[in-house]
């Protein structure tokens, strides 16, 4: 576990911990979570589909990041969807602030974090880019 333990590796490690519990709290019991988390209630079989369908993409997610933990020829793949995943997240929110306005405390925590770790995750893909070119 230690070798997995290092700068390189931040926004992976830091996404999986945040990601993994979000996604069971999102699809596991969304009809007794949500409503605690958020400002509506699910009551339809239609829409605990789709947080379910949420949990797994974000699992699925998370597993290709674990992967790019474990077997190093994934990083680059594993670092790019957390760019991608994280960059999407934070810029579907700051769309949101201009759309509908200031949301809850959580939400803006999470514009901050997303962007956070895309931009971590992009630093980290340039600085192996750069060292890889430098091998050449």
């Amino acid at each position: 576990m230690g070798k997995f333990l290092n700068f390189k590796n931040l926004h992976l490690i830091l996404s999986i911990l945040i990601v993994i519990p979000v996604a069971f709290a999102y699809g596991l019991f969304p009809e007794q979570v949500l409503p605690t988390l958020f400002d509506f209630t699910v009551k339809t079989v239609d829409l605990k589909n789709v947080f379910r369908a949420i949990m797994c993409l974000y699992l699925v997610i998370a597993f290709v990041w674990i992967l790019g933990l474990v077997r190093p020829e994934y990083w680059s793949t594993a670092t790019i969807t957390n760019i991608a995943f994280m960059a999407g997240l934070g810029i579907g929110r700051v769309l949101s602030l201009f759309w509908d306005g200031l949301p809850s405390t959580p939400f803006l925590v999470g514009i901050f974090g997303e962007l956070t770790l895309a931009v971590l995750g992009f630093y980290q893909l340039r600085k192996m880019m750069r060292a890889t070119d430098e091998i050449q």
